[in-house]
């Protein structure tokens, strides 16, 4: 690898890295909101974790599962800490301040586990089932899979950790069923705007990838070669 590709990687892992723990700590914060709509308990969760799998789907199509699995060990643990302490200074919406880390929230704390763990799962999930499809020719077969089946298995570890008999007594009650709401929010979202925008953000980097490797090589052809006189 040569010193600009690698400086382009470290630069891709630490901006998916990013990614990764901006999207999580919004939406372990908006999934303390839940509202009715139609009749239907959700909450605004539901409309930005979905990014998530989008942005892990890209990572194992262009660098591989290695790198991905990197991402989500970096991740995990700033993730935690940083939706904990956004979710406590700003509790149910309102700007409390640092006065809101003097005492322990057990509400907040279990969204932060909920999420570390469902994070965990559903991810890996997502990489393994995306890097077995992703062979197929037709390039949408791995993102559709990986989606439907990662997001099942974080929706239902993050709703049962989060507030299966918690202090939130709504949330207590309909936990299960805001859970399956949220499953088909995120599946609708993903699979009618993601999937698309992945199709043409995967389009879009591989043609700088390829055209940032025919500049390297072109360059290294290009160098002068060093010979010593007999």
């Amino acid at each position: 690898m040569s010193v600009e590709l690698y400086r382009q990687h470290r630069i891709a892992l630490l901006a998916l890295s990013l990614l990764h723990v901006v999207i999580i700590a919004a939406s372990n914060y908006l999934v303390q909101f839940p509202f009715t709509l139609l009749g239907i308990h959700t909450t605004w969760g539901a409309f930005s974790f979905p990014f998530i799998f989008l942005a892990t789907d890209l990572t194992v199509r262009v660098f591989g599962k290695q790198l991905a699995r990197q991402i989500i060990l970096r991740v995990m643990l700033p993730a935690l800490l940083i939706s904990y302490v956004i979710s406590v200074i700003f509790a149910e919406g309102r700007y409390i301040g640092a006065e809101g880390m003097v005492t322990f929230n057990l509400a907040v704390a279990r969204i932060a586990l909920a999420s570390f763990i469902a994070y965990l799962i559903g991810q890996l999930l997502d990489i393994q089932v995306f890097d077995r499809l992703r062979q197929y020719a037709a390039w949408w077969i791995a993102p559709v899979i990986s989606t439907i089946l990662g997001n099942l298995a974080d929706t239902l570890a993050f709703f049962s950790v989060a507030f299966y008999q918690g202090p939130n007594e709504f949330m207590a009650q309909h936990w299960f069923e805001i859970a399956l709401v949220d499953y088909g929010f995120k599946l609708f979202i993903s699979l009618a705007f993601f999937i698309p925008a992945y199709g043409a953000l995967l389009s879009l980097l591989q043609e700088r990838l390829i055209a940032q490797k025919q500049t390297s090589l072109l360059g290294n052809e290009q160098q002068p070669s060093i010979q010593h006189d007999a």
